[in-house]
């Protein structure tokens, strides 16, 4: 009798790579000449500029989409998809051109300063430190001066020595060599949170002092004092709300123990919140361009800048009250006094 043997399984067809370039097949995207993508200046909906004569048209993704009957799984579909993320971190996309490596890779399409990149390693060793003498210091809010001036203390250096020694053998490390290494990659990942903790809080908390100040010396026209109050309230919403992410992020990776037993997971974390906060920024820049430079005096400028600043707080920060239908019974009217920041 002879023997059999089970058949040999196929062999595993490669997957392919998701597209790095923006492609797209269908007919209708070469329709109507070149093309670009942005977000809608209305609502901030990803669109496809076409010009049409004379004249510029805006035409929703999603309305081509349905209307065209491009299937969400297929090749089309999934590149959608993609120039919608890309828009969180290009202004603009053409057909041909590379899609951000926010998208492809998860790494970010820019780099923060060597400033910053020192900063995050000085914090990380300085909370190596506290874990080795069972303390705790408030080093997250220290100026970034006062931060430098810590880290080039010989005695904290000697410190941070012995705590890396200390550290690889909690860490069950051979060596602290190998501490270091994971507390670059840390630190190369947390650069970004510095970068904008600079380039975002705090411009954020310098506009908001402005507006304090002009608040207390208002000497204009009473009709605008409305305004002024309301972008008061709204930067001081907006600035709670991006002061709680940044002390999310301190609170997680501050636990700098708890972080390098999970690199990756950290890494994943601080990466999501760097993009959150990126996009956050890259709304907020043409703002606070304007404050950066403002000089602040009772004047037209002082007030037309006003009222582009409530023109953007007010969509992204101004309390809503939602109203339940009285057709639906059990079910009150919820009430949503702290908007989160949308983008």
């Amino acid at each position: 009798m002879s023997e059999t043997h089970p058949a040999p399984e196929p062999p595993e067809l490669p997957t392919a790579d998701p597209p790095s370039e923006c492609q797209l097949a269908h007919k209708l995207f070469g329709t109507f000449g070149p093309a670009l993508f942005r977000r809608s200046e209305v609502d901030g909906a990803p669109v496809m500029v076409v010009q049409l004569g004379e004249r510029e048209a805006a035409l929703p993704l999603a309305s081509l989409q349905r209307e065209f009957g491009i299937a969400e799984q297929s090749p089309d579909g999934r590149m959608l998809v993609l120039i919608a993320q890309a828009l969180d971190f290009v202004s603009v996309l053409r057909p041909g051109d590379r899609l951000p490596s926010e998208v492809l890779t998860g790494e970010a399409s820019w780099s923060p300063d060597k400033l910053h990149l020192e900063l995050a390693h000085t914090r990380l060793r300085i909370a190596l430190v506290e874990w080795l003498n069972e303390g705790a210091a408030d080093h997250e809010r220290l100026e970034a001066s006062a931060l430098l001036a810590m880290a080039s203390d010989p005695a904290l250096r000697a410190q941070v020595h012995t705590a890396l020694t200390r550290a690889a053998e909690a860490l069950g490390l051979e060596s602290s060599t190998e501490v270091v290494g994971l507390l670059e990659t840390l630190g190369n990942e947390l650069a970004y949170i510095e970068a904008l903790r600079d380039r975002l809080l705090r411009r954020v908390r310098q506009m908001s002092a402005k507006i304090e100040r002009l608040a207390r010396g208002w000497r204009s026209d009473a009709s605008h004092i409305e305004t002024l109050t309301q972008v008061k309230r709204l930067t001081a919403l907006a600035l709670r709300q991006i002061t709680a992410r940044f002390d999310e992020l301190d609170a997680q990776t501050g636990e700098v123990m708890a972080a390098l037993r999970n690199v990756d997971s950290q890494r994943a974390f601080i990466r999501t919140n760097r993009d959150w906060l990126y996009r956050s920024q890259r709304a907020w820049e043409p703002i606070l361009a304007q404050w950066d430079a403002a000089a602040i005096g009772f004047d037209e400028g002082t007030l037309a800048l006003l009222g582009r600043t409530y023109h953007f707080l007010a969509p992204r920060f101004m309390p809503v009250t939602e109203w339940i239908s009285a057709t639906r019974p059990g079910q009150a009217p919820k009430r949503n006094p702290a908007p989160r920041m949308i983008w």
